[in-house]
């Protein structure tokens, strides 16, 4: 016992354990607390505040389902189109399957949502005023439930596509080619044997891009409100914009969206715990045989183009176009004369922009060292140790993921409005707030980069003399680099982009970037959006590019080792 006192690493994993169990638990048991108690202790009140009345509850509720459900059931569909064009045939053009992927990273869904009300808007996009109304005399409607799915499952299509292209690789084909050789048909063949072995794959992002979508406020908010179609997250934002504040009331629909989204995890982890029936990865090698697309193969080649043009360039084009105009309009003769950088020179001479980018910048860093820090940490002590209750520590680090940013911001708000901390408005509360949302993440890359190398390394150090300090910090960490700096710069590009949490936390003279850009189209300045997003889009594709450099280099560097 003794012994086990003078080693550091008890102090460093158990101050560890205590940080990610304050980060988690705390805002929770607040969040809980004060929504079900009233001045005479248990209450209800603010669930019957919240869904009695003339509120329309059931239609938000109706309306969050019906968004979610629509956009990953687009997303999963557009996204296994595209991995099986990709993997399974001999189609054209698979490198801008690369860029497109990279979407969800580069561009945050408020730039995404607002390039597409420059397009389909249905007085000013460039889609109606251009195309649909000189040709057929209609026009798209971007506001409204149709444009929210739209864009929600156009903008994760690429993050199914990620999960899908690992899934059909892992397929034996065999088992397609036997079903070929016996007469079946090539889309008998996709239906009968290919589609029900990737059912986990299915079951596994459809639950995710389910659980991703009931947690945006970026698209529900620029497209929903318009028209008055309102769904949990914005519901929780008005609740909170409103005078008196109803904390109560966003505090019971933060609840239920939180139990909806909790159930959502919970039953894909059900539904993907029989897997093993449908392995057909053995020890036997195989390699997928290219289907020719014979005739076909233009016409997919086309869709895979105009694929890549409806999701990624319409949406940066024109928000390139737009960045270029004092006052959004169609292209024209007079607007094209009155095209300049006027909007580039005004934000980089704004000193709430540069202050903005500065505190995106600082935080992004800062979140990124503290989440990599702690679940380096906790995932020695979860993947190296046999100590009790490290599948409950793994189980702790995981539960944010299951918890929307704009409920993290609330639960915050819960915790230090109450406290004697002065911290409410600051830098270091949005810090806690993206520490706390990105840990699960962070988890991911560092147990991973642990579970990656022999106990023999470290054993042999500790023999050698080394403390359990020195070990850590001069072998474990260098031997998992690869995954820490990839988990380090990724976490740097989702802080970066991140709103959903923020919005609530922040204060004047404190914005960052995701938080000026909702500013400014509250405002109105759509063009200044578009010239501030550009920019943004400009540093976070430079942060994907080193991202991809250091994972490359240091993966490369890591297999000339062994």
């Amino acid at each position: 016992m003794r012994e086990r006192l003078r080693d550091p690493r008890t102090y460093i994993v158990g101050a560890a354990i205590l940080i990610v169990a304050y980060l988690v638990l705390v805002p929770l048991i607040y969040l809980f607390r004060d929504t079900f108690t009233g001045r005479s202790g248990l209450s209800f009140a603010a669930f019957s505040r919240a869904y009695g009345g003339d509120t329309q509850a059931g239609r938000m509720l109706f309306n969050s389902l019906a968004f979610s459900a629509g956009s990953a059931a687009l997303s999963l569909v557009v996204g296994t189109v595209l991995a099986y064009v990709q993997v399974r045939t001999d189609a054209p053009f698979k490198g801008l399957f690369f860029a497109a992927s990279l979407v969800p990273l580069v561009i945050p869904g408020i730039l995404y949502a607002v390039s597409w009300i420059f397009l389909a808007d249905p007085n000013v996009g460039l889609l109606n005023t251009l195309a649909l109304e000189p040709l057929t005399g209609q026009s798209l409607n971007v506001f409204g439930m149709g444009g929210m799915i739209w864009v929600q499952g156009l903008h994760y299509a690429p993050v199914a596509f990620l999960l899908m292209v690992a899934a059909f690789r892992a397929i034996d084909p065999s088992l397609e080619e036997s079903a070929l050789m016996s007469g079946a048909r090539q889309l008998t063949v996709i239906r009968r044997v290919t589609v029900p072995v990737l059912r986990p794959a299915f079951v596994a992002a459809v639950l995710l891009l389910f659980v991703q979508s009931l947690e945006s406020f970026e698209v529900p908010a620029l497209l929903g409100l318009q028209n008055g179609t309102y769904v949990f997250t914005s519901r929780i934002y008005l609740s909170l914009q409103s005078y008196p504040i109803d904390y109560g009331t966003a505090g019971a629909y933060a609840i239920t969206l939180l139990a909806i989204a909790t159930a959502g995890v919970l039953m894909g982890s059900r539904l993907t715990r029989r897997s093993s029936d449908f392995q057909t990865i053995t020890g036997k090698a195989f390699r997928p045989r290219p289907v020719a697309l014979g005739r076909a193969r233009p016409w997919v080649g086309a869709g895979v183009l105009a694929y890549f043009v409806v999701a990624v360039v319409l949406p940066v084009a024109v928000l390139i176009y737009a960045s270029l105009l004092k006052f959004y309009a169609k292209p024209s003769a007079r607007t094209f004369d009155t095209i300049s950088l006027g909007n580039y020179r005004a934000i980089f001479e704004n000193d709430t922009t540069i202050t903005a980018f500065k505190n995106s910048l600082i935080l992004g860093l800062g979140a990124a060292a503290v989440v990599m820090l702690l679940t380096s940490v906790i995932a020695w002590t979860v993947v190296r140790t046999r100590a009790r209750g490290r599948a409950a520590l793994d189980l702790l680090t995981f539960i944010p993921i299951v918890i929307p940013g704009l409920v993290i911001g609330l639960a915050l708000s819960f915790v230090y409005l109450r406290s004697s901390l002065p911290i409410y408005g600051t830098l270091l509360i949005l810090l806690i707030a993206y520490t706390t949302k990105f840990l699960p993440y962070g988890m991911r890359y560092a147990s991973g980069a642990m579970a990656q190398m022999s106990s023999e390394l470290e054993e042999s150090a500790m023999v050698s003399g080394a403390s359990w300090l020195q070990t850590f910090r001069r072998v474990l960490l260098p031997l998992a680099s690869s995954g820490i700096l990839v988990g380090f710069v990724y976490i740097l590009i989702v802080s970066f982009r991140e709103l959903s949490s923020a919005i609530l936390l922040y204060s004047p003279g404190k914005e960052v970037v995701s938080v000026l850009l909702w500013e400014q189209f509250e405002n109105g300045k759509l063009t200044t959006v578009a010239a501030i997003g550009v920019v943004m889009i400009a540093i976070l594709t430079a942060l994907v590019a080193i991202a991809y450099k250091l994972g490359a280099r240091f993966g490369l560097e890591s297999t000339d080792d062994r």
